[in-house]
């Protein structure tokens, strides 16, 4: 990749060392073009006429979104944020007493806190997938679960919020399809950095986000939904949007997945959602992925020879997510040093509230997270690790 390029498209590199990809990447100067343009124009002519003027690209946005993940532009949905996205697509499923839902122990407390409501509200089950050596899902005890006709989804993220392993997506899409299982992948923190291909991982439902590795605003998302089961749910909120109302008594919803849309949305980020897909198609995801690894395993290199450092991944394959614990200081002692104003690095804190069962397995309570992206260097890597060498115990 050209990095020097990359860089001089990103104008958040002058001012820091930004390692919270993982929570909010850097913008292009594309993105930024896009949307500032956007709201100027809505300034100028209103917000609806502006719109209007739009109305091609925003339109594109939904095939630009088709190609990032080899999808039908009429199986995506723009949603305001991935956990809106993934909350329609889940409430939407008609799961009942009985049902199981398997997940891994990676998986995030805002999907799994919906899991227990279901619990509580129509008598689902929840099951944990076991892990095999590598601190990933155990194919061969997937298997063996869904051999229980009871099991009515598999549903967990590609990479946990906590760094962990990559999931061997295609292998358990295969398996779920095979069981004739709903397969939900929250894709959060997959999609901009590793190839996402929804018909390789034959996945039903995927949830992702615009701010995270795909480079785009926050408050932004989108859902896909495989087309013969788009038209088999029905939205568990509707609107004018997502429905017509046919006469007083009767109402029909749309055929596609904007089903699952709304009216009202922030035009001038969905724009941004549409320019930052298409940035990331056009530098190529395989070439960003293999980048992305490079600095990643670059920066675990060096955690590895810290004094007093522990690195905290585990998986076959890793990801852009760098996980770590500094003997006699908290993680957020850690982020507090880093981003200190003679040094200018942001990393953050993950705590067991976000992965309650990964981190209990373990037995962590927090761990440091550092998440690179293409943009990133090694000589921001060694300015990080020079600093975190400085920093006092205690």
């Amino acid at each position: 990749m050209n990095i020097e390029q990359l860089r001089a498209d990103t104008p958040g590199v002058e001012q820091l060392i930004h390692l919270n990809n993982a929570g909010a990447a850097l913008m292009p100067n594309r993105v930024i073009d896009v949307m500032t343009g956007h709201l100027q124009l809505e300034a100028r002519l209103g917000g609806y006429e502006a719109a209007g003027q739009r109305a091609v690209e925003l339109e594109n946005v939904y095939s630009a979104i088709g190609r990032l993940i080899n999808a039908r532009p009429d199986e995506i949905a723009v949603i305001e944020n991935a956990t809106r996205a993934w909350d329609m697509a889940f409430y939407s499923l008609p799961l009942g007493p009985g049902d199981v839902v398997l997940t891994s122990t990676t998986e995030y407390a805002g999907n799994y806190i919906p899991y227990l409501q279901l619990k509580k509200l129509r008598g689902i089950e929840i099951r944990i997938i076991p892990n095999d050596e590598h601190g990933q899902v155990s194919l061969s005890a997937l298997q063996e679960m869904l051999d229980d006709d009871h099991v009515a989804l598999v549903s967990l993220p590609v990479i946990a919020t906590n760094g962990g392993p990559v999931q061997p997506i295609e292998e358990i899409g295969a398996l779920a399809r095979a069981a004739g299982v709903v397969f939900l992948l929250d894709a959060c923190q997959g999609v901009g950095q590793m190839p996402i291909d929804v018909q390789k991982i034959g996945c039903h439902l995927l949830a992702a986000t615009s701010r995270k590795y795909l480079r785009g605003p926050r408050g932004m998302g989108f859902l896909y939904v495989e087309k013969s089961l788009s038209q088999s749910l029905e939205p568990v909120f509707l609107d004018l949007h997502a429905a017509s109302l046919l006469t007083p008594d009767t109402f029909e919803v749309r055929a596609d997945a904007r089903r699952f849309e709304n009216w009202e949305c922030n035009v001038a980020a969905k724009l941004g959602l549409g320019a930052a897909v298409d940035y990331a198609l056009a530098q190529g995801i395989e070439p960003m992925w293999q980048r992305i690894q490079q600095v990643a395993g670059y920066l675990r290199s060096q955690l590895a020879d810290a004094p007093g450092v522990t690195p905290q991944d585990l998986g076959s394959i890793k990801s852009g997510i760098v996980t770590f614990t500094r003997q006699g200081s908290s993680a957020a002692q850690v982020q507090q040093w880093l981003a200190g104003q003679d040094k200018r690095i942001n990393v953050t804190t993950s705590t067991f509230r976000s992965t309650l069962l990964d981190m209990q397995q373990r037995g962590l309570q927090e761990v440091s997270r550092a998440s690179v992206h293409a943009y990133n260097t090694e000589a921001e890597i060694d300015t990080m690790i020079e600093a975190l060498v400085r920093m006092p115990r205690g």
